[in-house]
């Protein structure tokens, strides 16, 4: 399984490709934009994008999905039903961010929650529903991976003072769903560097 990371969007979003060797399946989570350059990367090096994986809603995460919902429906788009709200809200949040072009509405598309199975070849991602930051966010395992969006940062938390937030939500998501994986997970957050389940354990002091 190879692991390539991009920043993307106005607010440096992590957008991550997983892509499968043997499968030559891709899989993207959390694409704040530049959705074309990505799919020809990932078509040019012999892959095929199976779906598109959101960790939340949020505005600065999203954005890429404009391409994909204008130019190639056919690609799945997932995204916990909690968080659906954002999409029919994204001008909202982006006028409240300063960004004031005008985008067209974006539509859910596919939900998931963490009793459901997704495969990139014959690799199971896991899914656990980490919420707090937003309502309905999620964060992905594979691979001794987990992608935790805006959940869990290096040494520090995602916000919970938006509309769907709520601060000991989100600490008892990470205590109960990321902190009890082995202490070599490595951690891939939506924004920064990434870190290890054993270094927040030790260092983050929101779990002191």
């Amino acid at each position: 399984m190879e692991l390539e990371i991009y920043q993307t969007g106005a607010l440096q979003v992590n957008t991550y490709l997983l892509k499968d060797e043997i499968s030559k399946e891709a899989v993207l989570i959390d694409i704040g934009g530049s959705f074309e350059r990505l799919k020809k990367h990932i078509e040019d090096n012999g892959y095929t994008l199976k779906y598109v994986l959101n960790t939340h809603g949020h505005f600065d995460h999203i954005m890429g999905e404009i391409e994909i919902q204008k130019n190639y429906p056919e690609i799945p788009i997932y995204i916990h039903k909690g968080d659906e709200p954002h999409y029919s809200q994204l001008q909202e949040e982006m006028n409240m961010w300063g960004f004031n072009c005008e985008v067209p509405p974006l539509k859910p598309t596919k939900t998931i929650d963490e009793n459901e199975e997704l495969f990139i070849g014959k690799n199971k991602i896991q899914i656990f529903y980490t919420p707090g930051h937003s309502e309905g966010s999620l964060s992905y395992y594979i691979d001794g991976k987990i992608f935790t969006g805006d959940t869990l940062f290096q040494r520090s938390i995602g916000r919970t003072d938006f509309f769907d937030g709520d601060y000991d939500t989100l600490i008892e998501s990470i205590k109960s769903k990321i902190l009890t994986l082995p202490e070599e997970t490595l951690v891939f957050p939506g924004h920064g560097p990434s870190t290890t389940v054993k270094e927040e354990k030790k260092y983050n002091t929101y779990f002191k």
